[in-house]
């Protein structure tokens, strides 16, 4: 664990803000570059990217917030403290989505095409973004003998962090696969939130940061099994018509 990477006169630099800046710089220039491959503006992509960056982070802190609302209840301060941790994606993912489809819609852009063109650099966005978890001690795991240790607990844990990162690392190399090759619009994105959905569930059985609200289950876990169901039958749907066209 390194919550703080240096500090510059009374400037700390956390590593946790420094890797969601470091996977924001990244995905947002890849997607740029890909985005000029596919004939668009690159400069009206990057701008998204930002707009979708600002708009996940306030809507990732919301959902951490209410998730433990008991807590911020009690200690305010901490909801607007970043450099400790705290972000969900699937608040992320619902205000992002938000403005993205309004970005879009302003601009007149093909609103499933885009989607498709971000979906695989979000997910190496998320797998920087994970490192930075790892390195602040948070999203952490149950405890475990074959593990890492970590300071903050004084307990050796199992670094979900880690492999969330590895699996959102596939996942990245999965979509760009089916980026370069031929599909329907929708297809990649579709592709992205079913796989993610697959990690999320699995991931949170070893995760011991979020309680057990329904049958042994998250509030993730359960957000997952939605998004699987909903992902899985527009792909099946997408395959259909694909045939179709044949």
């Amino acid at each position: 664990m390194l919550p703080e990477i240096c500090q510059i006169g009374p400037f700390t630099i956390y590593s946790y803000g420094f890797m969601l800046v470091l996977a924001f710089f990244a995905g947002s220039y890849l997607a740029s570059l890909q985005a000029k491959r596919e004939g668009l503006d690159p400069d009206l992509i990057f701008n998204l990217c930002f707009l979708v960056f600002i708009s996940g982070i306030i809507g990732a802190r919301i959902f951490y917030v209410l998730n433990d609302f008991s807590f911020y209840l009690r200690n305010p301060l901490q909801i607007i403290m970043l450099q400790h941790g705290g972000l969900a994606w699937f608040g992320g993912a619902i205000f992002g989505a938000l403005a993205a489809v309004l970005f879009i819609k302003k601009n007149k852009l093909g609103l499933l095409r885009i989607l498709d063109l971000l979906a695989p650099f979000i997910a190496l966005g998320q797998a920087i973004g994970r490192i930075g978890c790892l390195l602040n001690g948070c999203c952490f795991g149950r405890a475990s003998k074959l593990g890492i240790y970590f300071k903050t607990f004084d307990q050796v844990l199992i670094p979900t962090q880690l492999y969330s990162s590895l699996l959102l690392l596939f996942i990245f190399f999965v979509l760009r696969f089916m980026q370069d090759r031929k599909h329907l619009p929708g297809q990649v994105l579709c592709a992205y939130l079913f796989l993610y959905s697959i990690k999320r569930f699995f991931i949170e059985y070893f995760r011991s940061d979020s309680p057990r609200i329904f049958h042994g289950l998250t509030i993730f876990q359960l957000l997952s099994l939605a998004m699987f169901i909903i992902s899985l039958l527009v792909l099946i749907k997408i395959a259909y018509d694909k045939k179709k066209l044949l």
